[in-house]
């Protein structure tokens, strides 16, 4: 009884056996006419059985009294029997189709994408990669945590919406155990990425994964495993427990880049975010035998849809927007920014005519010193002021202002910046008034530690409404324009006309970004998001890591959004062709524009990737080129 449904059936099939032979043996011992009747022992025993199986089959019996009693036996017993094998049945299936919402059978799958954990990057990630793969005929996403099945699965469902053609399993287990893992077959996965949980010690849970995937035996082939740490500190533990087929990305040096560059080059966030979101303009890496011998500056103009944007060496070595005059190998890949793989495809024609007259030559700006105020402490803040004492011109400033004691006291003395501190309450708009906003170029607003993430989302966007309203009295159209601290005149560069100065805010939830547009700050750095989106990208192509290793690193070549002024004359008409071929003389890469009057309009915010090379284009001096450059 205790080995289940299985073990229940065999002991009925026994009964109803051992019923069939004593009636059928008995019917030829009491009624031997009857038995010669219906064949002796082996015809009984067949009467006997569909009596049993059948209790109407009975109805049409006649003989002696003694076997009519023994068919009624029979029939009895069956009913008996019968009825305890649906009940055996149902109990049965019952308890399957439990234990399979359990979610603890394993899954028989190949070339999957595991995700191991359960956090709101969960569906950041699954959304991305449903975008992913709707070109490929089935894909699977296999997810592993300690959670209820069917919850999971409802609430990707609510979250997500059309999955396409990618389907989701979710199984129900512990990450950190090696069984468990087992559950979604990682063996025969492509890639496994590793999802940071919401919890205190996150990063500690996230090496410990790791090290469970290290402890596991693998085939011929190990799928590559993708995951973020949030403390750099912890970040050599973790490479060191992922070992060399796992890339681990330090979430928290990322966010204080994209922080740091967005300061420096308004609209940077929403650019990457488009690189990184499937749904947008990504990176893809492809032979071309027919560029072989040609140089990387005429492969910019060889192709109908996608930009060169680097090459990737035989020895995995990247190079972003190497020197013009670089000749493609015949074993190079050659790194290209496109909408979507399927659509990269060399012209068939010669590319347009460069328009001469609408390039122009590049204004030579000295860096100045600027000022910036920091709203807000967290424990990127040092890190900050590190990297923009380091990008900032000699004679720049920075002031503090959060509602705490002064945390600068035990920083290290900037040599570029001055580095202040003001005790204020961002949220509480004289404590704003206060600072004097008005003479900042440039206003960091940073998620205050302390309270959950809507909470500090929250106090996110009462300062930046206030930024706002005091932004909009300084920035009156009928005030002269402010000077532009890198010419002496004009509008600065970074920031649209009239505007007093230019915002970059830390947001923890990208559903509070859709609300803070309202604010109309420059930049929103979302830097869950963007790690999640990265993550996913390096789950479809782990050769990626280099190039957006190479993008974050500032020894490299970065992404710039430069005065459009600075490439073509503003007003005339162009194409993105000759802007290709401005940037080419530079010594850069053209990847798109970004249009001013469109700077607050969702969903793309002015910024366009990778247009048609032979549509008309017509850029102002407000706009802004989007560029891979040196500097």
């Amino acid at each position: 009884m205790s080995k289940g449904t299985p073990a229940l059936i065999g002991w009925l099939a026994l009964a109803s056996a051992a019923l069939v032979l004593v009636v059928a043996t008995a019917a030829v011992l009491v009624a031997p006419r009857d038995s010669d009747e219906n064949g002796h022992w082996p015809g009984m025993v067949w009467r006997s059985l569909l009596r049993t199986l059948d209790p109407g089959t009975m109805g049409g019996d006649s003989g002696t009294g003694p076997f009519l009693a023994l068919m009624l036996v029979s029939t009895i017993g069956g009913i008996f029997i019968v009825s305890s094998l649906i009940g055996v049945l149902t109990t049965g299936l019952e308890a399957k189709i439990t234990e399979l919402r359990k979610g603890r059978s394993r899954i028989v799958e190949h070339g999957h994408t595991v995700l191991l954990g359960w956090s709101e990057q969960v569906f950041t990630v699954v959304a991305e990669l449903v975008e992913a793969n709707q070109s490929k005929r089935r894909s699977c996403v296999a997810i592993l945590a300690d959670r209820d099945k069917v919850e999971m699965e409802d609430a990707i469902r609510a979250r997500v919406g059309d999955l396409g053609r990618t389907r989701i399993v979710c199984r129900t287990g512990d990450p950190l155990k090696v069984a468990d893992v087992e559950l979604v077959s990682p063996g025969t996965a492509r890639s496994i990425m590793i999802v940071t949980p919401e919890a205190e010690d996150a990063d500690t849970r996230v090496i410990k994964v790791l090290l469970s995937l290290g402890a596991r035996t693998w085939g011929r082939t190990r799928p590559h495993v993708v995951a973020a740490v949030h403390d750099s500190a912890n970040l050599p533990a973790a490479r060191l427990a992922g070992g060399p087929s796992a890339h681990v990305i330090d979430a928290d040096d990322v966010a204080i880049r994209l922080i740091v560059q967005s300061h420096r080059q308004s609209g940077l966030s929403q650019v990457c975010t488009d690189l990184l979101d499937f749904a947008g303009h990504e990176f893809y890496m492809r032979a071309e035998p027919a560029l072989t011998g040609s140089t990387f500056g005429d492969s910019l103009s060889a192709y109908e849809l996608g930009v060169p944007s680097g090459l990737r060496r035989a020895d995995g070595t990247v190079l972003l927007n190497p020197p013009m005059d670089t000749v493609i190998r015949a074993d190079d890949e050659i790194i290209v920014l496109a909408e979507d793989d399927l659509l990269i495809r060399l012209a068939a024609t010669p590319a347009p005519p460069v328009k001469e007259s609408a390039i122009t030559t590049a204004t030579v700006r000295a860096p100045v010193p600027e000022r910036t105020l920091m709203l807000g402490w967290n424990h990127r803040a040092p890190k900050i002021i590190e990297l923009l004492d380091e990008f900032l011109a000699p004679g720049s400033a920075l002031v503090v202002a959060a509602p705490r004691a002064d945390p600068t006291d035990d920083l290290r003395p900037p040599a570029n910046l001055k580095l202040g501190f003001t005790r204020a309450e961002p949220t509480e708009r004289p404590s704003l008034e206060s600072l004097d906003v008005g003479s900042y170029q440039r206003v960091i607003v940073l998620s205050e530690e302390g309270y959950d993430r809507e909470h500090a989302d929250a106090r996110t966007l009462v300062t930046l409404l206030h930024l706002r309203d005091m932004e909009d009295a300084l920035g009156d159209p009928s005030a002269p324009d402010r000077a532009d601290p890198a010419t002496g005149g004009g509008t600065t560069p970074h920031t649209p006309r009239n505007d007093p100065f230019a915002i970059v805010s830390e947001i923890n939830d990208d559903a509070n970004r859709e609300i803070a547009q309202v604010t109309k700050a420059d930049d929103f750095v979302v830097s869950e998001k963007l790690i999640s989106l990265m993550l996913t990208q390096l789950s479809e192509n782990r050769h990626l890591y280099d190039v957006f290793a190479d993008l974050l690193d500032p020894a490299g070549s970065e992404i710039y959004l430069k005065p459009a002024c600075d490439y073509l004359a503003p007003g005339a008409e162009a194409d993105f062709a000759t802007l290709i071929e401005s940037a080419r003389r530079r010594g850069e890469v053209a990847l798109g524009y970004r249009l001013t009057a469109r700077f607050h309009e969702p969903p793309g915010y002015g910024v366009v990737l990778n247009p048609d090379k032979r549509a008309p284009l017509t850029l102002s001096a407000d706009d802004r080129v989007i560029v891979l450059a040196e500097n």
